[in-house]
Parts: C-alpha cells; sequence; structure tokens
C-alpha cells in the first residue's frame, strides 16, 4: 500500500485503463486487464468496448467477472459468438485495437514467455503456456502488458519465447511505465514514492531511461 492508500494493483489498473480511449476495442483478461478495462468504461471511456476470450463483445458488467465463463459476461454483451469466431474472424481479422497481455518473463523488446522456467523439455516450472497470447500479441496493433517489476520477471533473455513483443506499446509495473523507443523498452514514468533507481535495480538488464522521466 503507497502512502496515498493505493495497493500496487490499483495503481496498475488507473495507468492501463488511462490509455484505453471511448474508441477502443480491447480484448480483456481476467484480473487486472478486466479492472483497467472496466474502470475505463465506467469513467472516461463508456464507448470502450469489451471483448472477452470466452466469445462475450461488448460485455458490460456491473461486478468485476471471476472468470472468462461468468454468466453477467454473456448477459450484458452485445453478442456471443463462438470462440472459433472470435479467434479467426475478430481477432485475426484485425477488428479488435487493444490487447491485454501478462506473462512469468519479459525481456528488453517486450518479447514474453508463459510457457516455462528453465529448459523447455526439463523446466523447473511449467506455467499454464501460451493460450491465445501469441495471437494476441500478433494480431492486434496495441499491445498493453501489465506484470510485477523484479529481475526474475524483467530478464535478459527469455527461458522460451511465447508471443513476440513487435506490437507491444506500453508495460505497466507496480514500479512504473515503460514504452518502447527504437525497438528496446525504457523508462518513461515512476509511480509516487518510487525512484528511477528502484526501477532500475528490479530490471535484469541495464534499462534506459527516458530523457524526461515523469
Amino acid at each position: 500500500m503507497s502512502a496515498n492508500g493505493y495497493s500496487a494493483d490499483e495503481m496498475m489498473a488507473v495507468e492501463a485503463s488511462r490509455r484505453l480511449t471511448n474508441d477502443s476495442v480491447c480484448f480483456v483478461g481476467i484480473g487486472l486487464p478486466s479492472l483497467a478495462a472496466n474502470l475505463a468504461r465506467r469513467t472516461h471511456a463508456p464507448g470502450c468496448v469489451l471483448v472477452y476470450e470466452s466469445g462475450t463483445i461488448g460485455a458490460k458488467p456491473e461486478h468485476l467477472p471471476l472468470s472468462i465463463g461468468d454468466g453477467e459476461l454473456a448477459e450484458t454483451a452485445d453478442a456471443v459468438v463462438s470462440v472459433p469466431e472470435m479467434f479467426s474472424y475478430w481477432l485475426q481479422g484485425g477488428r479488435i485495437g487493444v490487447g491485454f497481455l501478462g506473462a512469468a518473463q519479459i525481456d528488453r523488446r517486450g518479447n514474453l514467455n508463459s510457457t516455462v522456467i528453465g529448459d523447455y523439455d526439463r523446466p523447473n516450472v511449467r506455467l499454464p503456456g501460451g493460450g491465445g497470447a501469441p495471437e494476441i500479441a500478433t494480431s492486434v496493433e496495441n499491445v498493453f502488458v501489465m506484470l510485477r517489476h523484479s529481475v526474475r520477471s524483467f530478464v535478459p533473455e527469455l527461458d522460451f519465447t511465447t508471443s513476440v513483443g513487435d506490437n507491444v506499446r506500453v508495460v505497466v509495473t507496480d514500479l512504473g511505465i515503460l514504452e518502447p523507443r527504437d525497438g528496446e523498452l525504457e523508462l518513461t514514468a515512476v509511480h509516487q514514492g518510487v525512484d528511477a533507481d528502484d526501477v532500475l535495480n528490479s530490471t535484469g538488464w541495464e534499462l534506459r531511461l527516458a530523457d524526461d522521466v515523469r
């Protein structure tokens, strides 16, 4: 909890929500992405269209959904389509502009690992896997990444590349904001009570600092 009374998760959700507009069509996951998207919809971006992986388009839940199968998503949606149609027509067809992703590891170019920690054949930890993440990473124009900042997650080299970072536009962490410049992430802002050195010490590579870190 910060000095102003907000939790790290709440700060991350607020920062991500500010980047959604009234015209955004976003592919939303459960957890922080859902919190950020619904915050935007309930405040400055009421026209923001929320699309959940279960096939609900234009969902308007009154309460944060517990899973992508939460009945309120279907009850409040403008349309419900099959998962194959969701991916092949809506996502891969380029009809969704913003996608949220998380991961266990991220590198300096925004590539993500949600598959294994360690060697693929004999991993130390086997993670949930890619799911729809590779399609999201390549099919939406703007990828927003949300994850906790530590040297374990911000690594110089991924143990496995699940999703490429070509379309990553912002990385929101519990310490600050990273954005790509010339193909590499750099620190552009820190949260209240956080110093740039805190972020540098929590990153596994020599992180670039923007000239105007906010």
